[in-house]
């Protein structure tokens, strides 16, 4: 795929990454940014050669959400509904739905939009400066991009109302220590540890590992019952895979395990 002026796309190692790259904007979405953005997960789903998404952004930010001077109401009464169904929905459900690990490494702000994106990924690193502000109460919206989802299954109520009703930041390591994300690093370290940790999953059994993925996400509608059944059924699929085969015999000849993800 083409690197785009919004996205910055690159395949090594089996990881694709995906950097938001309208520093000037703190990254924040245009139309190009989220048809760009959408057609490198669309590539994560389709290309075998894809293993692992790292997803972060360019210069000082993550981002800033949805660019607003898109969104100005002076200029006509915008359908955000519309906005969402379009752009913000698809992009969500396409990271929910891949079968691949996909990290995310926040740096600097991550405001709206931006802040709910990294919270959908699957593993999200912060740099400590990171700020995540659910910005949407300062201008009179609803958070979206799965927010009003992801926050209280994550933090609980109580904690998800007090972020989305006073917009106060949120530093990256409170969001660590709350369980918003998996891990707060120094500043300079992050783009070392998340591209060493996507490269390490990339190299995993990532068959199994998407399987994982998707029980637990499951796991927030489904009854005991219905995971147990889940468990056996994804088990069942994970026992006759190649990496399954390759695991258990790199195990029992006491060497390293060559995963292909199937």
């Amino acid at each position: 795929m083409t690197n785009s002026d919004t996205i910055l796309s690159a395949l090594a190692d089996g990881v694709l990454s995906l950097t938001l790259n309208r520093p000037d904007k703190l990254n924040a979405f245009n139309e190009e940014m989220h048809v760009a953005l959408r057609t490198g997960f669309e590539r994560a789903h389709a290309d075998a050669d894809v293993r692992a998404v790292l997803l972060t952004g360019a210069g000082r930010g993550f981002c800033a959400g949805q660019d607003l001077g898109d969104r100005d109401p002076s200029k006509g009464v915008p359908d955000l509904g519309h906005t969402i169904e379009t752009y913000y929905n698809p992009l969500l459900r396409l990271i929910r739905s891949l079968e691949k690990p996909v990290i995310c490494a926040v740096n600097g702000v991550a405001a709206g939009a931006g802040a709910n994106i990294a919270f959908a990924c699957d593993i999200t690193l912060a740099a400590r400066s990171a700020r995540f502000i659910q910005a949407f109460a300062k201008i009179g919206l609803v958070p979206d991009s799965g927010g009003t989802w992801s926050l209280p299954r994550l933090i609980g109520e109580a904690r998800a109302k007090a972020l989305t009703l006073t917009a106060e930041p949120l530093g990256g390591e409170t969001a660590a220590e709350w369980g918003l994300i998996w891990r707060a690093v120094d500043d300079d370290t992050l783009m070392d540890e998340a591209v060493a940790l996507a490269t390490r999953l990339a190299a995993g059994p990532t068959r199994g590992l998407g399987m994982t993925k998707r029980a637990i996400q499951a796991a927030a509608t489904n009854s005991l019952d219905q995971q147990l059944d889940l468990e056996r059924d994804l088990q069942r699929e994970a026992g006759r895979s190649a990496d399954y085969a390759e695991g258990v015999s790199a195990f029992l000849e006491k060497r390293k395990a060559e995963f292909k993800g199937k």
